[in-house]
């Protein structure tokens, strides 16, 4: 109303003027139309105004006759009469707005700039820090650590590998007798239950038998333990298709149930296709892309080549040497083992980063896209995670979505409340970290365990902290302090000296 006001008051100064104009008999019989004409150009105006006072290009920057065509007409192309846009007395303070940094909207703002200047300021400082360290310890790159001068004898765990297929081909041949009703259910329980124990004992035997490269030994395992979340998938979902085709008559109405599957069909190619899928669920099919990009696959591969390079630059480079001039973190000085841990946190942190983009975004994308497979959420945006529920949520979606279907929601089914669903989660995570960690080190101190298993409580604290302050970052900070800056440091360091103490003994 105020806005209204003003502009007939001004209106009405310029109507008292005589001049002899047709400019000004223009604005004059204009003014006669009524506030109502003035307050349907007002909106026009402010938006204008927030949009940091764009004037129409023709008006501005066109050409002259263009220019002068507009001022003459009184109007621009829109519709709008330009005597209005952008008048002094229209107000510059409309609506109540948040600095772009504050609280309350600096998670609604985009920081593609910020992220810029992060990357540019990462690339600068550590470029310097390279340069430091080459100048004052010189190229310490060494291949013994990743391909020992035994790294060829290491045939047992080539072979181990090759041989892995051999328990997904037992898995079918249950299957497949299970579906010719040759087996009882309780047979093909138990028989997956061999076979799949099999799949993950085999290797750990061959591992602790045969003192290989580090490196391999981390394969071979972490291949096992795909396995035998796989083929764990395999019979869970077979068992429960079997079950739902033997009660698809007692049912009366299916389609109340739009995600149930009951094609129940034992297939050598599907499961093929599922053993080298980048997923750990099983289904009979899965969406499909139309087409392989070639062009992308090589693109994809490069990258993942360079990040390769770099995780073994930043081992060989910084961390070898820090943790060889490290003292046992827990037999030594308070204050200094603190100090190894945080001078380790950041080119831990690097590797690790590296190590994510690597696997969860580049291997298991171009693997998914030699195989048209069409699921492609690997992760999810887990760095902006408020807890380190949500972390665990979103960081490896393939064992998320593993842990969901096959333990936490039939421990549901069973009764067992939800906080005890998910410490069992936990449990199965920690003994495959152990695993993938301490077979290969022939250590068993459970430093692995324990820490997977110490997120238990942290799920609880961080959980509390979002309830009582609402929508901070809180959980997240303690996250990336705990997890990232302490807990893998602290890890490498543990895990070494113990690798130590045993090559001395």
């Amino acid at each position: 109303m105020a806005i209204s006001d003003s502009l007939d008051s001004i209106g009405g100064a310029a109507s008292t003027t005589t001049t002899s104009t047709d400019s000004d008999l223009n604005f004059s019989l204009r003014k006669r139309s009524g506030a109502a004409a003035v307050r349907a150009t007002s909106d026009s105006n402010a938006a204008e105004l927030d949009n940091t006072t764009n004037v129409d290009a023709a008006a501005v920057e066109g050409p002259m006759h263009s220019a002068n065509f507009a001022t003459t007409n009184g109007e621009n192309h829109r519709g709008h009469d330009i005597r209005f846009t952008c008048r002094p007395s229209v107000p510059a303070h409309r609506r109540i707005k948040e600095s772009p940094l504050s609280s309350d909207a600096i998670f609604k703002q985009s920081h593609a700039g910020l992220f810029n200047l992060c990357i540019v300021v990462l690339v600068a400082v550590n470029s310097r820090l390279i340069i430091e360290n080459l100048m004052k310890y010189g190229w310490l790159i060494r291949t013994g650590f990743w391909f020992s001068s035994k790294s060829l004898s290491d045939w047992p765990l080539f072979m181990c590998c090759l041989t892995l297929p051999v328990f997904p081909f037992a898995a079918f041949i249950v299957e497949k007798l299970a579906q010719q009703k040759c087996l009882s259910e309780p047979v093909v329980v138990s028989l997956h239950v061999i076979i799949s124990t099999a799949a993950v004992l085999y290797p750990v035997f061959v591992i602790l038998r045969c003192d290989s490269a580090f490196l391999f030994g981390v394969t071979l395992m972490l291949f096992a333990c795909i396995v035998w979340l796989k083929l764990v998938s395999y019979a869970h979902t077979n068992y429960d298709m079997r079950s739902l085709t033997k009660s698809v008559d007692k049912v009366d109405d299916l389609s109340a149930y739009p995600n149930v599957d009951c094609s129940y069909d034992v297939s050598f190619k599907s499961l093929a296709y599922f053993m080298v899928a980048p997923t750990l669920c099983y289904q009979p099919c899965y969406p499909r892309t139309a087409s392989i990009r070639k062009g992308w696959v090589v693109r994809q591969s490069i990258k993942l080549i360079i990040f390769t390079g770099v995780m073994g630059f930043i081992i060989e480079q910084y961390i070898n040497p820090i943790v060889q001039n490290s003292q046992h973190p827990l037999k030594g000085n308070f204050l200094y083992a603190i100090e190894r841990v945080l001078k380790l946190s950041i080119p831990i942190l690097y590797v690790w980063l590296c190590m994510f983009y690597c696997f969860f975004h580049l291997w298991l994308n171009i693997l998914a896209e030699l195989l048209r497979f069409g699921d492609r959420e690997f992760y999810k945006d887990w760095w902006n995670a408020k807890t380190v529920e949500e972390y665990w949520r979103m960081w490896n979606m393939p064992v998320h979505k593993w842990m969901v279907r096959h333990i936490y929601f039939p421990s549901i089914r069973h009764g067992i409340p939800k906080g005890v669903a998910i410490v069992i989660a936990f449990l199965v995570s920690a003994v495959f970290h152990e695993l993938c960690i301490a077979v290969p080190c022939h250590i068993f101190k459970l430093w692995a365990f324990v820490g997977i298993m110490f997120q238990v409580p942290l799920v609880l604290i961080t959980n509390f902290l979002q309830a009582r302050f609402g929508n901070t970052m809180v959980g997240n900070m303690i996250f990336w302090f705990i997890f990232c800056i302490f807990g893998q440091p602290m890890c490498v360091l543990l895990y070494y000296h113990d690798l130590m103490n045993r090559g001395e003994n």
